[in-house]
């Protein structure tokens, strides 16, 4: 018998409302800084196309990190397996923007969620596609049936202004020859994918093919093989939440990916994604309300896929 999700949502909503509201909103990013920081959405999604949603899940943030998702999506479906020779698959066990890592492992990134992953994923972008950012508009907008997804330019600029780290990765690994492009090229197709903005309602439907072994499940069409999908959700479960990976697939057991911009999107396979958004963060740099909600709602309707 399955739990009733919409009461248990509703029950840990007002009861994460309740509580202390700890972490900030991250001031790097001055687009992003101005965040009213009470801001609170879930939404649920499952594969019989059943949603509802608590708070603020119909209206749009940045979602940062969770767009490096759908870049590797894209990618992945066209590369196919010789993604892997420049990007690799394991854990970071350290911040999202460390510059020894990436000297330890000669140019190669840990892998495709830190940003320097994502960085080269943009790079593989620049190569096997005309227009980049059409192109990966595109396709999340035919996920999510909704056509209603766009840039936000003016936090794609607040972010170019303030990507030094980001671009001493990509010279960097460029003189590795781990990027082919122009690093002016690549820093501004990442920072655009990051300012992307979406709904908590959105997202859950969006990502609905990593649910569903790589179909679509509104009209069946295929955008990733199962095998891929599978690689997909293994990143996910082990790297989604940079250094907090291990923490996340302790608490709460589902693969997911958070964004600096306060969303998370956990996956339960072959049953639904859920999305949380709220702009404060802890120190990890993740969602402070969406890691305390997820734990909650696992543990509410005890499942896993462990």
């Amino acid at each position: 018998m399955k739990p009733d999700y919409q009461k248990i949502i509703s029950r840990v909503y007002a009861d994460i409302s309740a509580q202390p509201n700890l972490g900030k909103v991250p001031d790097y990013i001055p687009e992003i800084a101005c965040i009213e920081e009470n801001k609170f959405g879930v939404n649920f999604t499952d594969l019989d196309l059943n949603s509802f949603g608590c708070g603020d899940f119909q209206e749009k943030f940045s979602i940062q990190s969770i767009s490096k998702v759908f870049a590797l999506s894209f990618v992945y479906e066209k590369l196919g397996e010789e993604i892997w020779k420049r990007v690799d698959v394991e854990p970071s066990g350290n911040p999202f923007n460390s510059l020894l890592q990436l000297e330890a492992d000669c140019g190669i990134p840990r892998n495709p969620f830190i940003n320097a992953g994502a960085l080269v994923i943009c790079d593989i972008l620049l190569e096997v596609c005309e227009n980049p950012k059409e192109k990966l508009l595109e396709f999340i907008r035919e996920l999510a049936e909704d056509d209603q997804i766009f840039y936000n330019n003016a936090v794609a600029q607040s972010e170019m202004d303030n990507s030094f780290r980001n671009t001493a990765m990509c010279n960097y690994m460029k003189s590795f020859g781990n990027i082919h492009s122009k690093p002016s090229e690549v820093i501004d197709l990442y920072c655009h994918l990051c300012s992307i903005e979406m709904t908590c309602e959105q997202l859950s439907k969006s990502l609905l093919f990593l649910v569903n072994e790589g179909e679509q499940p509104f009209d069946g069409e295929r955008v990733l093989s199962s095998s891929k999908v599978k690689r997909i959700n293994a990143i996910l479960l082990t790297c989604g939440f940079y250094d907090e990976s291990g923490e996340f697939s302790f608490l709460v057991g589902l693969p997911g990916k958070s964004g600096v911009g306060g969303g998370i999107v956990a996956l339960y396979p072959k049953h639904y994604c859920i999305t949380v958004w709220s702009p404060k963060l802890n120190e990890k740099g993740n969602s402070y309300r969406g890691m305390k909600f997820l734990e909650e709602f696992t543990t509410q309707t005890g499942e896993s896929i462990f």
